[in-house]
């Protein structure tokens, strides 16, 4: 009886005093590991992903508010694989957002298509966050810090000033760099009469100075914005030399000053993303991309232009590794995957991490599937030796096109008529994503897997792709006229 009795009394204290349920940790293992050594400051950036958007009839409520502009809406229909507005784009729900922005020091980037915000926090901050019912993850967010061997080399200084001229002649004098249009094609499209006209380019990175510069007289910009400041002054002072690299892609891509530099798609409109910190002690945050990606869609962006690439952070953050280059792992990829569905044409930089005879040396999103991945080439159409190499983990071709990146003709910043020239993958990604605009400009309709399909089928390796330059040189011209109505039955 006694046994029997104390038996029961266990069995009641249990009872009374139930042991805590177990609770799974919703923290992803890098951000695990980061939380576990945090770096000076004790802060952390983080993504916090929610549970859901809310119920039925606010999502229902909400889809006539998300934020897309009857050009963003007309390009989905015209060549999007999603059509409409989807759940990705339906708002966040403002209660998940007022909870976590309570908890933390800083709600960094909102993003709609992953239903997460962008969080600094202390991993004490974090942990309390894990804790709420609306949170389904949380992940790092990855770093990157671009390599130092882009910087423009001046040409000789030189008191001759040639004078701007509008851009509206039939013949140009591309001056200097017309290698590097010839060698893609581009000036046989311009004689076409194509420059851009009525496309929208957005190009993401550091900030873009000097904007005065003669290159950009007859520049359009439609619309700026600093992802880092979270401001619309895109531009960082003449004293900081990283905020030089936006100002060079853009003079590539869209610049115009007869006899010294014209981009292939100089008569474009432009919208400019600054989404890297230029202060040479931080490293780029991969949220800011992803943010971009969705303004600029939401805007009505036809084409992407980005000369960054996110594989190696700083310690003691965890890195991709090559495995990850899979298309469906970083961020930045499925944000360019996301904005591709809905008829972006994403235009990235293959990286500048050269050859590995092991493994791809990408950076993402170069990775992504429906991401044209830019190799470099020197002006004679030779592999330049940095450039990055696939192929994909999954097995997929990258890079998947190449122009020039080596001795590139570009406006040099804190100038207002000076040129130099540069190398790296950033160049030879804006003078595609140039040759781009000019085939969607041809061809309104085309969906970003048409625009890969004509550029692949038209390169210079059109018939051999491999690890090192994808299908080859690009050729504008060869892929307009398979265009044109006496090219194709389009």
């Amino acid at each position: 009886m006694k046994r029997t009795l104390s038996a029961l009394f266990g069995l009641l204290l249990l009872g009374a005093t139930p042991a805590a349920p177990d609770r799974a940790p919703k923290r992803s293992p890098a951000l695990a590991e980061a939380m576990s050594q945090p770096p000076s400051g004790g802060k952390l950036v983080a993504w916090v992903l929610f549970t859901d958007k809310g119920d039925k009839a606010e999502a229902r409520a909400a889809a006539s508010l998300a934020p897309m502009t009857p050009r963003a809406a007309s390009r989905r229909r015209l060549r999007g694989a999603v059509t409409g507005a989807s759940v990705e784009d339906l708002p966040l729900v403002p209660g998940y957002v007022d909870a976590v922005a309570a908890s933390v020091g800083r709600v960094r980037q909102r993003s709609r298509w992953f239903n997460a915000v962008s969080v600094e926090a202390t991993a004490r901050q974090l942990e309390a966050i894990e804790a709420l019912p609306f949170v389904a993850r949380l992940d790092l967010v990855r770093r990157y810090r671009r390599r130092a061997d882009e910087r423009p080399e001046p040409d000789p200084v030189s008191l001759a000033r040639n004078p701007v001229r509008k851009p509206a002649v039939a013949v140009i004098d591309y001056g200097t760099s017309l290698g590097q249009l010839a060698q893609i094609g581009v000036p046989a499209v311009h004689q076409m009469g194509f420059h851009g006209e009525g496309v929208v380019v957005a190009i993401f990175d550091a900030g873009f100075n000097s904007l005065n510069h003669e290159v950009f007289s007859y520049l359009h910009i439609v619309a700026a914005h600093d992802f880092v400041n979270g401001d619309d002054d895109v531009g960082d002072g003449a004293d900081q030399g990283e905020g030089s690299h936006g100002t060079e892609t853009l003079s590539v891509l869209g610049g115009f000053q007869e006899g010294q530099l014209v981009g292939p798609a100089f008569a474009a409109d432009f919208i400019l993303a600054k989404t890297e910190n230029t202060q040479s002690e931080t490293p780029v945050e991969e949220d800011n991309w992803a943010a971009a990606a969705e303004w600029a869609e939401s805007l009505g962006a036809d084409v992407i232009s980005s000369s960054l690439g996110y594989l190696d952070f700083d310690s003691p953050f965890p890195s991709y590794t090559f495995r990850d280059m899979n298309g469906q792992t970083a961020i930045s990829t499925r944000a360019a995957e996301m904005a591709a569905a809905r008829g972006v044409v994403v235009v990235n930089s293959a990286g500048n991490s050269g050859d590995d005879p092991q493994h791809n040396t990408l950076g993402a999103p170069a990775d992504g599937a429906h991401v044209l991945a830019i190799a470099a080439v020197g002006p004679s159409g030779v592999r330049a030796s940095f450039s990055s190499v696939g192929p994909s983990a999954d097995g997929r071709i990258k890079p998947d096109l190449a122009a020039q990146g080596q001795g590139v003709r570009v406006a040099l910043p804190g100038t207002v008529n000076r040129y130099g020239s540069a190398s790296g993958t950033s160049f030879s990604c804006p003078l595609t994503a140039g040759a781009v605009a000019l085939l969607l400009q041809l061809n309104p309709t085309a969906t970003p897997d048409d625009v890969a399909g004509v550029l692949r089928a038209t390169a210079s390796q059109a018939g051999h792709p491999d690890k090192l330059l994808g299908w080859g040189i690009v050729n504008a011209q060869a892929a307009a006229t398979a265009w044109t109505p006496t090219g194709s039955s389009r």
